[in-house]
């Protein structure tokens, strides 16, 4: 039978056949873990009596959402980790100068066809490179961690090709937020998502990382682009080899299938306070803005920055903007093509590799009775601050466009 690209992985992951509905042990090829939820894999580590690892060179740790820490217990849990990490010669440890997990994953260590496990829920971004990557709770990481498996009942495959160019100041915000748009939040629950692309050159890995991250908020098990020349292009050219790559079969099996024109999007926003209650940025235009936000697993990568940074040259922002690249790789080559320059120079606050503001957790946390713009993931109410507070999730053009005017702004004026 022609198989998919989540039938496939995960035949290959078990050792057996398998189809939608099963129930199946895998071995997983990388599992990690960060340093907000690191502290409780190792307490069920700890507590199981079983402080060992399955293979070290499969486990990634790295300081994000914690980096730097803001306050003193931030500060244990680092040290607490990092005595892990030193204990059992843990060689694939990124500390708070390196970069977000699931950045680090996606420049380091996925592959295409790799299962992929972490405690936390944006696990799926390394879906980009064809990866089967979930997000799991404390517990099913640490049993990874040990035994090197996990369980998982295999998805029904959904199809999804995107075809044409996109338009500018269209990027994989906008893909995510249509999907969600005409989908809603709790659509694809128990479903993997794979998306073909038409013209892999049309949509490059940055794009496909925003899409791949925003799986979760989509409720998908697992969020794929089936591997192309993009992927094995992205990946030789940032690590130097060229990746096996695994694809679906002809006549392959789909519970429903859903095209998208990338030529007809236009630039989308999700209101307060749902992921899915997404308009057109002209249905929300020219409401105040306090605080833009750009950057995050979500949208902190160099194309983020170029759009950003094309929109602000030159020009002083009339609102609070923090821009925080995912990594220090994307934060030093941002340097070296002038955009953080550019940036600075137009009044945003610049740091790298932290997941700060998104979470609600420090550098940037929004006040009551706020209104913020946002790159990141998710917009209910009290993720980034105040339960008073209100976000809404835009791709990067329209953060920096609103940034620009002091509130939310349709960036093709500025063509």
């Amino acid at each position: 039978m022609p198989q998919t690209l989540t039938e496939k992985i995960l035949s290959r992951a078990s050792g057996k056949s398998v189809a939608p509905g099963d129930v199946v042990e895998v071995k997983v090829d990388i599992a990690a873990f960060h340093d907000l939820t690191g502290y409780h894999v190792i307490e069920v580590m700890e507590k199981a009596g079983m402080l060992k690892v399955f293979d070290k060179q499969k486990i990634v740790i790295a300081f994000d959402h914690l980096a730097p820490p803001p306050d003193v217990r931030s500060a244990e849990i680092q040290t607490q980790i990092r005595k892990f990490v030193k204990e059992l010669k843990i060689p694939n440890f990124h500390d708070i100068n390196v970069g977000i997990l699931h950045q680090i994953l996606l420049e380091k260590y996925a592959n295409p066809g790799y299962v992929i496990v972490a405690a936390d829920s944006h696990t799926t971004t390394s879906g980009a490179v064809g990866a089967f990557a979930q997000g799991l709770g404390a517990s099913d990481v640490a049993a990874a961690v040990i035994t090197g498996k996990t369980w998982v009942m295999v998805p029904q495959p959904f199809k999804i090709m995107l075809e044409g160019k996109p338009g500018k100041w269209i990027n994989g915000k906008d893909v995510a937020l249509k999907i969600l748009g005409d989908f809603k939040a709790d659509y694809f629950n128990g479903m993997s998502i794979e998306i073909f692309v038409r013209e892999p050159s049309a949509f490059p890995m940055d794009f496909r990382a925003t899409v791949s991250n925003m799986g979760i908020e989509m409720n998908a098990d697992a969020l794929m682009f089936v591997p192309d020349d993009e992927t094995v292009n992205y990946i030789k050219t940032n690590r130097g080899y060229e990746p096996n790559t695994v694809r679906p079969d002809e006549g392959a099996k789909y519970v429903d299938e859903y095209t998208i024109d990338l030529g007809k999007l236009e630039p989308l926003v999700a209101a307060p306070h749902s992921v899915d209650n997404v308009k057109t940025v002209n249905e929300v235009e020219g409401l105040d803005v306090d605080q833009v936000f750009i950057g995050s697993c979500t949208n902190g990568r160099i194309s983020d920055f170029e759009i950003a940074a094309k929109i602000l040259k030159g020009k002083r922002v009339k609102s609070r903007c923090i821009a925080i690249p995912a990594s220090y790789d994307l934060f030093k080559k941002a340097m070296e093509l002038g955009y953080i320059e550019t940036l600075v120079n137009a009044g945003c606050i610049v740091t790298y590799g932290t997941c700060g503001p998104c979470l609600g957790g420090h550098f940037g946390v929004a006040g009551p009775g706020e209104t913020i713009v946002s790159t990141s993931s998710r917009n209910f109410k009290g993720r980034m601050g105040s339960n008073d507070s209100k976000v809404y999730l835009a791709g990067p053009a329209v953060a920096a466009a609103s940034a620009l005017e002091g509130k939310i702004t349709d960036p093709r004026r500025f063509s």
